[in-house]
């Protein structure tokens, strides 16, 4: 394992990397790509670098956006733009490796330890693929160059726009010893806390720290997190082609307390549909069918089912879907104890679709929404992010607390 060449390549900038690639006199002026660029209240969902040294941040609201940066300038997202550059990108990545892990569709891993007599060292790798993908796309790439996964995604934020860093058996205490414990992946929000309350600060303090506390405080994560920071990252490269066939997506939960009313089964069904969206973003899946699982205070079990040509992808449409079988279906003749959803008949978003002219408008940027969401959660905890009508109501600790028990 010591002798893995692991990259990290990560799109610099993204969402508005792209739009400026159509809009080049805006290069040198603040960007945002905006889920809803006519709603004051919608979220920046990227930004370029202008406005990033200006202060302007990712999932802050437009309004708050403005308010530091009055010349902003405002661009809707594109999903459908955004994933075939994805796809073109990494095209070129399979060019020098079979062995690829997507991370979202700005990010991926490469194991290119085989690739090493036909292309040259892991960091000359690096510099041929940062500038074929320029090359090529116009698009700037920031990528970690490593022995393990962990270190490899450090060294792509180490340094960006358009960096390489290596991060070497002999040079990772001296290059990432002093940084943050959270710029390492797996250390977001509230774990960083509780690494701070003990005595935690830096990578390097996270390395030479008692593993017993650590456990205590946070359990069997802590104790991973202290190899990686060690430089002990085991974990493969997981190649898209040997993931298992995912065929359904399902999540379900046993509420605190019965659930009584359409607007109850409602908050429900949205935090089961977000967490539904997350694993088929993860796998740039769509889905064909959904059913809806209930259980009465009585213990008596249905279910609902139904196919659609068009295909759901993003959380909004899967619970409007869901709430819309359940009031056709279900007849209130008991207080419910459990609800679920699932999805099925899955199939990749680059597979052929056949189109209809009642497809639904929208789901783009509702998709990239879904995204920014997942990645906010991801860094700053669950709670970082809710729905406002769920958070916004006394049934939202019903629903969460519960959901947190179910997988």
């Amino acid at each position: 394992m010591k002798d893995r060449v692991i990259l990290h390549c990560d799109l610099n900038n993204f969402y508005a990397s792209v739009e400026l690639l159509e809009r080049p006199e805006l290069r040198e002026k603040p960007v945002a790509v905006c889920g809803s660029a006519e709603d004051r209240h919608g979220i920046v969902l990227a930004k370029n670098d202008v406005a990033k040294k200006i202060g302007v941040k990712t999932a802050e609201t437009i309004f708050q956006a403005q308010q530091k940066c009055p010349d902003l300038v405002i661009l809707d997202a594109h999903y459908k733009k955004y994933m075939r550059y994805s796809k073109i990108v990494r095209n070129i990545l399979y060019r020098y490796t079979d062995i690829l892990e997507p991370f979202g569709p700005d990010e991926s891993w490469m194991d290119v330890t085989g690739s090493v007599r036909l292309f040259g060292s892991g960091e000359e790798m690096a510099y041929q693929i940062k500038e074929t993908i320029k090359a090529e796309t116009g698009l700037t790439v920031s990528i970690g160059v490593s022995f393990n996964k962990v270190f490899a995604k450090l060294g792509s934020d180490y340094k960006k726009p358009d960096a390489i860093t290596v991060i070497s058996e002999d040079n990772f205490k001296e290059k990432i010893y002093d940084l943050s414990a959270d710029s390492m992946i797996g250390v977001g929000r509230h774990t960083y806390e509780k690494l701070k309350r003990l005595g935690i600060y830096t990578i390097g303090d996270l390395a030479d720290s008692d593993i017993r506390a650590l456990r205590n405080a946070i359990g069997v994560v802590g104790e991973r997190l202290r190899y990686y920071a060690m430089g002990m990252d085991m974990s493969p490269v997981i190649a898209q082609k040997d993931l298992p066939e995912v065929k359904s997506i399902s999540r379900s939960t046993t509420t605190k307390n019965d659930l009584e009313t359409e607007a109850q089964v409602w908050k429900t069904f949205i935090v089961l549909s977000e967490d539904i969206a997350k694993q088929m973003i993860e796998n740039d899946f769509l889905a064909f069918k959904l059913a809806v699982m209930v259980r009465d205070n009585t213990l008596v079990w249905e279910s609902f089912t139904e196919s659609f040509q068009s295909p759901l992808r993003f959380s909004a449409q899967i619970a409007q879907r869901a709430m819309a079988l359940f009031r056709e279906n279900y007849d209130w003749k008991a207080p419910l104890r459990s609800v679920g959803i699932a999805v099925s008949e899955l199939a990749h978003s680059d597979a052929p679709l056949q189109l209809n002219f009642y497809s639904e408008e929208g789901s783009a940027p509702a998709s990239v929404l879904d995204e920014q969401v997942i990645k906010i959660r991801e860094k700053f905890g669950k709670n970082a992010i809710q729905i406002a009508s769920v958070v916004d109501c006394s049934a939202s600790d019903n629903v969460y607390k519960s959901f947190s028990q179910c997988e």
